[in-house]
């Protein structure tokens, strides 16, 4: 399912209130997608600019056209695949500021027309790099070909071509074969609500008050005591 499939489905349930969401998620992915509605459509810029957190499952066996699992593997013959270490010591490279090329396959706009319609009609069509930040980066499980990911990374960046670049790092191929968003900012999994829960009508007690999703995004500054701090 799309972004914006979802977001149809409980704009619907809303009774058509306006809606909109906070990052897309690629329809191979699964995770937090946050929601506005009415007014809090206003708050998806501020949403939008915070920090994201994935769960990623890396095949280094090949690599795609698209960077996922859905397009057409390009095998990579890998005659000593890369230890633990070597995978280790190659996500260090990918903390901090970054230059990350988006994948050609993605919805970013390039002069009024969507990357993935050019891509599908140029196969050598390639988006320039840009300045990405990478928060923070670790290997959970590894078993080649399979290298599991957390990483927590800030706006634009894009999973597929972490996958990507680490496999070109490694001498490997590389391709997102699972993606799990597990946090927008404050909006956790622990928070979240599959669709099939939700009400056939959501009303405002299905929501999060406007108020109290802002101050989760940007929680107020403490204030001073009048002796001095403490």
């Amino acid at each position: 399912m799309s972004s914006a499939r979802a977001g149809e489905i409980v704009r619907r349930r809303a009774q058509f209130a306006k809606t909109g969401h906070a990052g897309t998620l690629d329809p191979l992915a699964t995770g937090v997608l946050v929601l506005g509605l009415g007014r809090g459509t206003k708050a998806v810029p501020d949403l939008m600019a915070t920090e994201k957190e994935y769960d990623t499952e890396v095949d280094l066996s090949a690599f795609t056209r698209g960077d996922d699992r859905e397009g057409e593997r390009r095998e990579v013959e890998v005659a000593d695949p890369p230890t633990r270490e070597a995978v280790e010591a190659a996500l260090r490279r990918f903390e901090g500021e970054i230059d990350q090329r988006p994948p050609a396959f993605s919805a970013m706009v390039v002069e009024g027309r969507r990357a993935y319609r050019i891509a599908r009609k140029d196969d050598t069509f390639e988006l320039p790099a840009r300045k990405v930040v990478v928060h923070e980066i670790r290997l959970l499980d590894y078993a080649w070909p399979i290298a599991r990911i957390a990483l927590r990374c800030g706006k634009g960046f894009y999973v597929r071509s972490l996958a990507r670049d680490l496999g070109t790092a490694l001498g490997t191929g590389g391709h997102v074969a699972s993606l799990r968003r597990t946090a927008v900012g404050p909006f956790t999994l622990a928070m979240a609500r599959r669709l099939a829960e939700l009400p056939d009508i959501i009303d405002a007690s299905c929501l999060i008050p406007l108020a109290e999703a802002r101050a989760l995004v940007s929680p107020p500054a403490p204030v001073a005591s009048p002796d001095g701090p403490r």
